[in-house]
């Protein structure tokens, strides 16, 4: 059984690289400095992630390839390389190098083995307690809290996007600023993306965003974390988001029996259908519920429903991928023809 190790606390650790500042390679050829693997990591909607290794160094990395057929795709590139460029810090994940052959603009990131939080905490082996989950969800806010000291809104936050660092350690890292956007307070910034289970109401309106956006996810993520269960979701992304923007959910579910008052105050306090008045990731950080020990009860129907919620995701991902595949094949027939 793995329980969290309290006789290993959560701190800094050093990168596997010194944090640098990275401009885009224009013209050149990633494979001149890196040995690219056939071994793929990772696929997704904007690209496919394989295995590398720095020529001169033979330090172990990964390797990001997004297609920019048009314009719009290498601006969006663009901005998530110069975002991550300024984000040093031991919870995020970091850029180590970056390419643009005209058609392809190749990212090389920190390696990162752990696999997403979500699938870790599953394990059969893995003992799931809300004491386990504050770690977790301590990490999760000091990483934004940074990201937000540097006036930038993450924007897809989502168990997906939260990795462990290692198998077998409690660390974990924020990855994907492909929606990241820089922030002034000064100017409203509207915007109309992200993933609908975890995107805030101001989103689904059309109103004005802010640092408070990113909390919304977060309590989402807590949400889901603490009893397997995710409290907008709907029958389809429509009904998933005008059930956002009611914005109401309840801890009535028997996962939630074992779960403190302090672990569902931490959510309530996120999960405000008014951002202004929502927790900044500051605040989160000094709640009772981070502060102070949390029970260190097994969440056994937890764990179950999560399993649940994370093979259901997994089939939609396979299905998504297997459509972006289909399209992907149509567009080449057409460049062929």
């Amino acid at each position: 059984m793995i329980y969290v190790d309290e006789s290993d606390p959560v701190g800094e650790i050093e990168a596997s690289f010194p944090y640098k500042e990275v401009t885009i390679r224009h013209g050149e050829d990633p494979r001149a400095y890196y040995d690219i693997s056939a071994e793929e990591l990772g696929r997704g909607t904007y690209g496919t992630v394989y295995l590398c290794k720095d020529k001169s160094t033979s330090l172990q990395l990964a390797a990001k390839f997004v297609s920019c057929p048009h314009k719009s795709d290498r601006v969006n590139m663009e901005r998530e390389i110069d975002i991550m460029s300024g984000l040093h810090h031991h919870l995020i994940i970091q850029l180590y190098d970056a390419f643009d052959d005209g058609k392809v603009i190749t990212c090389i990131l920190e390696l990162i083995q752990g696999g997403e939080l979500f699938e870790r905490v599953i394990e059969e082996d893995y003992v799931l307690t809300e004491k386990a989950c504050t770690v977790f969800m301590r990490q999760i806010c000091e990483a934004v809290e940074f990201i937000h000291s540097r006036h930038i809104l993450h924007l897809d936050l989502k168990p997906e996007n939260v990795l462990c660092l290692t198998k077998t350690g409690n660390r974990i890292k924020i990855i994907d600023f492909g929606m990241a956007r820089r922030y002034d307070p000064n100017k409203k910034l509207q915007i109309l993306f992200g993933t609908p289970e975890f995107v805030a109401p101001e989103i689904v309106n059309f109103d004005t965003i802010g640092y408070y956006t990113d909390m919304w996810s977060i309590g989402v993520i807590c949400y889901v974390l603490l009893s397997g269960l995710s409290p907008f979701m709907g029958d389809t992304d429509m009904d998933t988001m005008a059930n956002v923007t009611v914005g109401k959910f309840s801890f009535k579910d028997d996962a939630f029996n074992d779960v403190s008052e302090n672990a569902k105050n931490f959510i309530r306090s996120l999960l405000v259908k008014d951002g202004v008045q929502r927790m900044s990731a500051s605040d989160a950080l000094q709640h009772p519920w981070l502060i102070h020990s949390a029970l260190n009860t097994e969440l056994s129907v937890t764990k179950t429903k999560l399993k649940r919620y994370v093979i259901k995701k997994r089939w939609v991902k396979a299905v998504n991928t297997i459509i972006a595949l289909k399209r992907m094949g149509a567009k080449l027939d057409l460049t062929l023809v």
